[in-house]
C-alpha cells in the first residue's frame, strides 16, 4: 500500500497529539490512504547517518511498522503495488528471474573494480543470491538490497535511472519495504500471520497461492496440504467454491484457537518448494 504514485510508503513525523507511536502511525495511514490497518508490528529503527539525509535535511530517525491490510475496492487513496515491481529479482514463482543474469553480472564487475576486497565481494554476492549451488534463500531479501545498494545498483545509492535495478522509492523507503519482506517470509514460517491477508473463508489453493506470492516461490501442493492438515490450521465451513471451472473445492476458515494452542510450541507454515 503506497502514497505519491507508488514512490513512498504511508508515513508521517510523530507528533505530540499522538498518545503512542503505533496510535500515530494509524492516525497518518489514516489521513493518507482513509484505509484500516489490521495487524501492526514495530518492524526496525533506521538512523544511518549516510541515508536519505541529503533529501530530508538533518539526521532523520525512521521507526517503521510492519502491517497486515486487505485490499478493499474504493477503500480510499492508497496506490497498490506488488512488491516486485520494487524487487524483481526476488520473485521466483515462475523460475529464475531473468533480471538475475544482469545482477550477477554487475555484482561480478563490481567487486572485481576492488581487488582488496574482490573475494569477499564476491562470496557476498554468491551467498545473497544463491550463486554457485549456493540456493536461494527467500530471507534473505534485504541483505541482497542493502548489497545492491552497497555495489551502486540502485537509484537510491545515486546511480542513473537507467541503470537501476527494480522500481525506486523516495528517500529510504524501499530499504524500509525490503525490510518488511524479510520479516513477513520469515515469520509466516512460525505464525499464521497470512490469514490476517485472507478472507473469512477461502479455499486451500487460494491459501497456497497467497503463501507462494509472499515468499516468492512455488509450493509443492501436496505436502502443502499435508502440512495444513497436520497442524490443524484450517476447518472446513462446508461450503464450496468452482476454482478455474473445474470440480467445486472445499472452503476452509481459520482456526482462532490455534493462537492460544500454538502459543508455546508456535506454528510453522510450510515451505517446501517444488
Amino acid at each position: 500500500m503506497t502514497i505519491r504514485s507508488g514512490n513512498a510508503l504511508p508515513s508521517g513525523p510523530f507528533e505530540m497529539g499522538h498518545r503512542t507511536l503505533q496510535s500515530g502511525l494509524r492516525e497518518w495511514v489514516q489521513e493518507q490512504t482513509e484505509h484500516p490497518v489490521g495487524y501492526l508490528e514495530q518492524l526496525y529503527t533506521f538512523a544511518d547517518r549516510d541515508r536519505n539525509n541529503e533529501i530530508l535535511g538533518g539526521r532523520t530517525i525512521s521507526i517503521s511498522y510492519l502491517g497486515l491490510v486487505n485490499e478493499q475496492a474504493g477503500a480510499g487513496r492508497p496506490g497498490w503495488h506488488g512488491w516486485y515491481d520494487y524487487f524483481p529479482w526476488e520473485d521466483h514463482r515462475q523460475g529464475r528471474p531473468a533480471v538475475l543474469d544482469e545482477i550477477v553480472a554487475r555484482l561480478r564487475s563490481w567487486a572485481d573494480a576492488d581487488p582488496a576486497r574482490r573475494e569477499h565481494r564476491h562470496r557476498r554476492a554468491d551467498f545473497n543470491f544463491g550463486l554457485d549451488g549456493g540456493g536461494w534463500n527467500e530471507d534473505l531479501a534485504l541483505q541482497r538490497y542493502e548489497l545492491l545498494y552497497e555495489a551502486g545498483l540502485v537509484a537510491e545509492a545515486g546511480c542513473g535511472v537507467e541503470a537501476n535495478l527494480g522500481r525506486a522509492m523516495f528517500a529510504d523507503h524501499r530499504r524500509i519495504l525490503a525490510t518488511g519482506i524479510a520479516r513477513l517470509r520469515a515469520k509466516i514460517k512460525y505464525r499464521p500471520v497470512v490469514f490476517e491477508l485472507m478472507p473469512e473463508s477461502f479455499t486451500l489453493l487460494r491459501l497456497q497461492r497467497t503463501i507462494e506470492a509472499l515468499a516468492g516461490l512455488t509450493l509443492h501442493k501436496q505436502n502443502f496440504r499435508r502440512l495444513i492438515e497436520q497442524q490443524e490450521l484450517v476447518e472446513e465451513t462446508g461450503g464450496t467454491e468452482s476454482e478455474t471451472g473445474g470440480r467445486p473445492a472445499k472452503l476452509f476458515r481459520f482456526r482462532h484457537t490455534v493462537l492460544e494452542e500454538r502459543a508455546l510450541a508456535g506454528t510453522k507454515l510450510p515451505l517446501s518448494r517444488n
